[in-house]
């Protein structure tokens, strides 16, 4: 059976190599391992044992960061349910990182993708798992000073803002392309891929000055920061 990875489901056997070509991400090189293990002093059990293993630009973030250059990290939750252990993965990672390089972190809480995708979430339940994650993701221990933890419902007003600058320079067609939308995907749904991509512009908006991010998360959700590259040109 040929694998589908989607940011809702995974199916079959994943032939992690195809992936990264389909994708167009790049393998974590020893290389780049090793130049992280420089400004780290040690590298994370899960870059020794290649649980994260392909990456866009991160290089790219290297040289910044050697030349001074601060970046900020993001990640986030799709309160569907409890917190399990592969949810954790990347909070542990982030919180890595937060504590090795003196990182700001920002973390996303899609309660309304959640309620749009699932038809049987209710507003409230997505709520009430937000806030039930939001606790999992604090209790790794992040510098409170340096952590933004939020829900995209309770913080509309902000993300908004910026969502409809990627909306207006992201056509339907390829949102279709990208994750295969159809006549009967509610609007919710079409629009979100603007919101999820407000985080990668959040730090530049909020500190008034450009801000590069990174963004320790599974693979699946690769589609949403392409659309967010591309966008990232046009809004300057």
């Amino acid at each position: 059976m040929e694998f589908k990875v989607t940011p809702w489901e995974v199916e079959g056997e994943v032939d992690y190599d195809k992936l990264i070509s389909e994708f167009g991400t790049s393998p974590l090189t020893q290389d780049i391992l090793a130049r992280f293990e420089n400004l780290t002093g040690e590298l994370h059990p899960f870059l020794r044992r290649r649980i994260f293993f392909s990456h866009r630009d991160f290089d790219w973030i290297l040289d910044m960061y050697e030349k001074g250059v601060p970046f900020a990290i993001y990640t986030g939750r799709g309160p569907s349910g409890h917190t399990h252990l592969g949810h954790m993965m990347p909070w542990i990672f982030c919180q890595y990182l937060q504590e090795k390089l003196d990182v700001t972190m920002y973390f996303q809480i899609t309660d309304d993708e959640k309620f749009m995708h699932r038809n049987d979430l209710t507003l409230e339940q997505t709520r009430t798992y937000a806030y039930d994650n939001a606790l999992d993701f604090i209790a790794q221990g992040f510098d409170p000073e340096k952590t933004f933890v939020f829900t995209d419902i309770d913080y509309a007003k902000t993300l908004y803002r910026i969502a409809v600058k990627i909306a207006k320079r992201v056509t339907f067609s390829t949102v279709k392309a990208v994750f295969g939308f159809t006549n009967s995907t509610n609007i919710g749904m079409i629009f979100f891929p603007a919101i999820q991509g407000v985080p990668c512009f959040l730090p530049s908006e909020l500190e008034n000055r450009k801000v590069p991010v990174v963004i320790p998360a599974a693979i699946d959700q690769d589609p949403y920061w392409r659309i967010a590259r591309d966008v990232a040109e046009k809004l300057g």
